[in-house]
């Protein structure tokens, strides 16, 4: 595919060049092939499409619409970071430098800190969304060169737990499962992961499965009803931290009803009868208390999982960010390890990516807790093994563990740690009790960011900043959920001076190398390109369980992506681990393990008696710095919420749409709320994407929970006790604009800290073609000076003119503006800013016209005196083919189902991340007759 290339000269145009390039999706880790269109002349290059790759075996031409929507992520360089920065006082304002000064002067200030401090006065903070090779030049500058342990990944909050169950168990990380398992599984249990929304793509997969085998039982253990849990056979809609419980009842079930492989406990692994005599308190009825669902129910799961002839887990964040995470991983792997559901097809624990090259991280050990190809930082074999490889001086690799990401930033606060290299990833936003971070990065003598895009939380605390390339612009390898490696090729050149993560990193490394290494060492950095880093990856990985000796990028070019382990001379990658019941652990064996039930780290109380979950939304990714740029994916979700059960809501007197407090012992935060019974009594839920970019506060990790898993180190982010009481205001303001909507987010977000409450989201213009957006802001405060409202004001360019006509009532405090469309759309509404005491349903009905596009029939001047029904939202259901609720309401209560919406209406037929929602809306209307 990359040599499809073809040269157009139209006679009256510049030389066009039109490229296809065979790439990777950059969102979750499922790993999509994508092939990418871009045009290519002398005004600059552009992505002219997108679709999945059909050859690609992780997702077969499918993509979701994420996916989907990549190419308009780099549509505009509005909000990317093109140059280098630096400030040299904390107080000033960056300034713009060129490369050179800005590589020597963090080599400088690291090379400086670390003669004073010693090495672990410094760190590294990174990304799952790096790919292998950037991670690896990370990870060999920081503990080859340097002599430090301290670099540790976002990772660290959603892949740790499910790294040390696996290894405890089974002796390695690495799932032993893979996708084609999907297709073969007769009993699937998904375990706190809402596949539906956060790897839509596998799940189309498992959707088609059931299909084709209508005996396959879905069972899902979560405690909301998500899309997911709709579409179940089972839904264990079991109280929040409760899993080990439960996995114990399920497992007491099968034991006391023979249903274990005691030939398969025997043979193969080590430590049952403790566990055993620990599970006999574990009753289905004990259990059944403690997890708040009906005994029954465990005993129904218990027995279609374990007479399954191929049961799978699939399972994620659900379990993973809990202070107990390992020992849910644990509790659930040993369900597989006593009924033999591992190492066959179909069968085995399945733990589900959340970043695409989280497992390439781990891979090169770019963690505080690892070393490079799965070795341990405690074990002075491995050490001196990698010592060898990297050709150092004997005893040059710290003995001591690094700082997980909590504890990185609780010394960066309290001046352990110095400085902080910081590389395509938000702290600020994604860590736990966020305010505690702020003040790490405030404090700290030196922070680097290493960053694509310009509006994230965290950038604001660089006092250098480093632009790097993003999707699309990038080479290297990624590997996904399956433990496939996958080739990542740019199709765009880098736009302004932003340069690969991995050069950065090895150009920095040459200059403290320069600085530190005694005279005669080896050279450690001279990777003339991605290539030769991978090729020193590979040669790391030989005689390890993920050896790649066999795997080269000429490999990959010829026959795709490919699976670990591949040693040299094999002809293709391992499918399945575990086949032969042989363990990665020293003698061959698994291991069961104690695993007693734990309450969560925050239990609820009578000030803060809410549970608070969070988790994702169908459309968006992380904390929207790529995603958030396409004003299209907010039409799923609107606006930021905060869901609560109805009678949870009545009994606290609170409607639909009421601001609302959302208070814990760390911080608070504003909310919308939305009345559901998707969660249960008790709980209430928060999306985590919403940040401070398009928040006043810096979103739902102003309240979450820091207590981390004591073997993993990974946050109870899941979980935190709040309270939540109503927050009247009395001003209330809707303020909408269209036209460049990147641009106008970059200037009225510092708005919005000046507020009590404010929201900016960004909507698709009515005309697609149009290559116009509207950026949406809502607000609300006691007062707010005119100051602020003739700022924004002019940022929206809605001063009162011949096209903006101005209602004022100063008695009544209202202030209303409507700027309106110039020539052939003087009859459209452009603009919007409404502000007064109370919120009006009828403003927004006004904005819905306006985002229809809808001409306004009559006198202008009627849009003020004009009362307009507010009605519910039409919102849409499928975001590819613009299928919004009423429409497909009205053809289910014509008889449609599923197959009959996708052929009338269009919706699900195209990436079918909506098919569970409109599965669900069939059964709720035909249910409620």
């Amino acid at each position: 595919m990359d040599g499809d290339t073809r040269t157009l000269t139209p006679s009256s145009t510049a030389p066009l060049r039109r490229t296809r390039t065979r790439s990777t999706c950059c969102y979750c880790g499922v790993g999509c092939g994508v092939l990418i269109d871009a045009e290519h002349d002398t005004h600059g290059s552009r992505i002219t499409g997108i679709a999945g790759d059909p050859e690609h075996p992780a997702n077969f031409g499918r993509l979701c619409t994420k996916g989907l929507n990549l190419p308009q992520t780099t549509r505009e360089t509005t909000g990317r970071a093109l140059v280098p920065q630096l400030r040299r006082l904390r107080g000033d304002a960056r300034r713009e430098v060129d490369w050179g000064v800005a590589l020597d002067t963090v080599a400088e200030r690291f090379a400086g800190i670390i003669a004073e401090h010693g090495p672990d006065s410094v760190a590294f903070y990174l990304s799952g969304q790096l790919l292998t090779e950037d991670y690896y030049v990370f990870n060999k500058l920081a503990k080859g060169l340097i002599g430090t342990n301290n670099i540790d990944t976002n990772s660290r909050l959603c892949m740790s737990s499910a790294v040390s169950g696996y290894k405890l168990a089974l002796g390695a990380d690495g799932p032993p499962t893979c996708y084609d398992d999907l297709e073969q599984a007769r009993t699937v249990l998904f375990a706190g992961s809402n596949m539906a929304y956060a790897h839509p793509v596998l799940f189309r997969r498992l959707e088609a499965a059931r299909e084709a085998h209508p005996e396959t039982k879905w069972i899902v253990i979560d405690p909301r009803r998500t899309d997911t849990a709709a579409m179940a056979d089972l839904h264990l809609a079991l109280q929040p931290g409760t899993d080990v419980a439960l996995f114990n009842g399920m497992l007491h079930h099968l034991i006391w009803e023979g249903l274990i492989d005691a030939d398969y406990i025997d043979a193969h692994t080590e430590g049952f009868q403790p566990l055993k005599r620990m599970l006999r308190e574990y009753t289905p009825r004990f259990v059944a208390d403690l997890c708040g669902v009906p005994a029954e129910d465990i005993v129904q799961a218990a027995e279609w999982f374990g007479r399954s002839p191929a049961a799978l887990s699939l399972y994620c964040m659900g379990l993973n960010q809990s202070s107990h995470g390992t020992d849910k991983n644990l509790a659930l792997i040993q369900l597989h390890l006593a009924t033999a559901q591992i190492g066959k097809p179909g069968a085995g624990p399945f733990s589900l990516t959340g970043q695409p090259n989280a497992m390439g991280g781990r891979e090169v050990g770019g963690m505080a807790t690892m070393l490079a190809a799965h070795r341990e930082i405690a074990d002075p074999t491995h050490r001196a093994e990698l010592e060898r490889l990297w050709n150092l001086p004997a005893q040059t690799l710290s003995d001591r563990p690094g700082l997980p990401a909590v504890a990185l930033f609780e010394a960066l606060r309290s001046g352990k740690v110095k400085a902080v290299w910081i590389a395509c990833t938000n702290p600020v936003h994604s860590m736990p009790d966020i305010n505690l971070v702020r003040e790490a990065l405030g404090k700290a003598e030196f922070v680097v960011v290493q960053e694509a895009f310009l509006n994230t939380d965290t950038v604001p605390y660089a006092d250098v900043l480093l632009p790097a390339t993003s999707w699309s612009e990038k080479e290297g390898t990624v590997t996904n959920s399956e433990r496939r490696i996958s080739r990542v090729r740019a199709a765009l050149p880098a736009p302004g001076q932003a340069k690969p993560d991995w050069w950065i990193a090895k150009e920095i490394a040459r200059r403290i190398e320069a600085r530190l290494a005694p005279p005669g060492a080896t050279p450690l950095f001279e990777f003339a390109g991605t290539e030769a880093v991978f090729d020193e990856h590979r040669r790391l990985t030989v005689g390890r369980d993920l050896d790649i000796g066999g795997l080269d990028y000429a490999l990959l070019e010829t026959q795709g992506p490919q699976q670990w382990p591949f040693p040299a001379g094999a002809s293709e990658g391992q499918a399945r681990r575990y086949g032969d019941g042989v363990f990665a652990t020293a003698d061959g064996r698994a291991r069961f393990h104690i695993t007693p039930y734990k309450p969560v780290a925050e239990p609820i109380s009578a000030r803060y008696p809410l549970r608070l979950l969070t988790g994702r939304l169908r459309d968006q990714w992380h904390g929207m710095s790529r995603s958030g740029r396409v004003p299209g994916l907010f039409a799923h979700a609107p606006e930021p919420e905060l869901s609560m059960h109805p009678d949870d809501a009545a009994r606290r007197g609170l409607s639909a749409g009421d601001l609302v407090r959302v208070t814990s012992k760390r911080g608070e935060l504003l909310l919308p709320l939305a009345v559901s019974d998707e969660v249960g009594s008790g709980t209430v839920f928060a999306a985590m994407h919403w940040s401070g970019q398009f928040l006043a506060s810096g979103g739902i990790n102003e309240v979450s929970n820091g207590a981390v898993d004591p073997k993993s180190f990974q946050p109870e982010l899941k979980h935190a006790a709040v309270r939540v009481e109503k927050a009247a205001f009395g001003w209330n303001l809707l303020a909408a604009r269209r036209g460049d909507a990147l641009a106008l987010q970059i200037a009225v977000q510092p708005l919005l800290r000046e507020c009590a409450f404010a929201s900016l989201t960004l909507r698709a213009d009515a005309d697609p073609a149009s290559g116009q957006a509207w950026l949406v802001l809502r607000a609300a405060d006691e007062t707010v000076p005119p100051q602020w409202l003739q700022r924004l004001a002019e940022v929206l360019r809605l001063q009162p003119g011949e096209h903006v006509l101005e209602y004022h009532d100063a008695r009544r405090g209202l202030l209303k503006r409507v700027g309106w469309g110039c020539d052939a759309h003087n009859d459209r509404i452009e603009g919007l800013l409404l502000a007064g005491g109370q919120r009006d349903p009828s403003n927004e009905a006004l904005l819905d016209i306006a985002l229809a596009g809808t001409a306004w029939t009559g006198s202008r001047l009627t849009v003020f005196t004009q009362r307009l029904p507010g009605g519910a939202r039409d919102a849409l259901v499928c975001q590819c083919m613009q299928v919004r609720e009423s429409p497909i309401r009205a053809a289910i209560a014509q008889g449609a189902g599923v197959d009959e919406l996708k052929k009338s209406l269009g919706c699900g037929s195209v990436c079918g991340s909506c098919v569970p929602q409109l599965a669900r809306m069939c059964r709720e209307i035909v249910d409620s007759g």
